[in-house]
């Protein structure tokens, strides 16, 4: 099957990748509708997602100047109670609002070859020639090392493409590396952050990689297995290639599995009151 010519790439398709050829061929290339739940218990999962996605939106409507008490109104479950509560609280989230440039939600793309990469960011906040920090909200049920997120193409990808992409928001000049700086915050542990900055010499590697690896799955014409098959229990394609038919629990998941979940804000409604 030759590649799609029309194809952008994501932090997500290329970790699909990087985790399993297969996934990424099934997924991304032949489309094909997910035929496996992702993990026990189902109902359980689904709540936490649709949780997920509402304090994404709560705290977006938040950052953009609608009033916390209006918003609490939509809280009506103990998880989003504690996230919400936890957001609210975080004294390394207070100033956010001070910082003059705040962009949720943005959508930045640019080409890589023949092909586009792009990345939706959470939030962006510029404080004006000294530093621009990419918040990335997160409601994992376990806190992941930092070595393991510093090692996820999200990291990766959102850094570069702001150095590559970033330039309208900073008067037409590209951000310096060194002036970003990467914080995924975690919605059940608040004081526990993971903090990733940024330089010259990253930036370059990383780019260089990403360009790298979009030109090796471009060029793909056989998407294989992956040969570790504790990742195929949280899979939903497991039964198209014969490796299980039952899902992980989220009890047993570890942090190998923990991808979290894609917020994808176009098909959330909008806050209504």
């Amino acid at each position: 099957m030759a590649f799609p010519l029309l194809f952008t790439f994501s932090q997500s398709s290329l970790q699909d990748y990087s985790d399993c050829p297969r996934r990424f061929q099934l997924r991304y290339i032949e489309q094909l509708q997910w035929p496996a739940v992702e993990t026990e218990p189902v109902l359980e999962n689904e709540r936490r997602e649709r949780e997920g996605q509402l304090f994404h939106r709560m705290v977006q409507q938040h950052l953009i100047g609608l009033p916390a008490a209006n918003l609490s109104r939509m809280v009506n479950t103990p998880d989003l109670s504690r996230w919400w509560a936890n957001y609210q609280n975080a004294t390394d989230l207070q100033g956010l609002k001070d910082l003059g440039g705040l962009h949720t939600e943005l959508t930045l793309t640019a080409p890589v070859g023949a092909y586009r990469l792009l990345a939706k960011y959470d939030l962006i906040a510029i404080k004006p020639g000294e530093r621009v920090f990419i918040f990335d909200w997160k409601t994992y049920h376990k806190r992941p090392r930092d070595e393991w997120m510093a090692a996820r193409l999200q990291t990766r990808v959102y850094r570069a493409m702001l150095v590559q992409a970033g330039a309208y928001l900073y008067g037409g000049n590209p951000f310096p590396p060194e002036q970003i700086e990467m914080i995924y915050w975690y919605a059940d542990y608040p004081s526990e952050p993971s903090r990733f900055p940024y330089n010259t010499v990253q930036y370059k590697r990383d780019w260089d990689a990403l360009m790298g690896l979009i030109n090796e799955i471009s060029n793909h014409r056989h998407f294989p297995l992956t040969e570790n098959e504790k990742k195929c229990v949280y899979c939903p394609y497991r039964s198209y290639c014969n490796r299980g038919g039952e899902a992980g629990t989220m009890d047993e998941m570890t942090e190998t599995e923990l991808t979290g979940t894609d917020i994808n804000f176009e098909q959330i409604a909008e806050i209504e009151f």
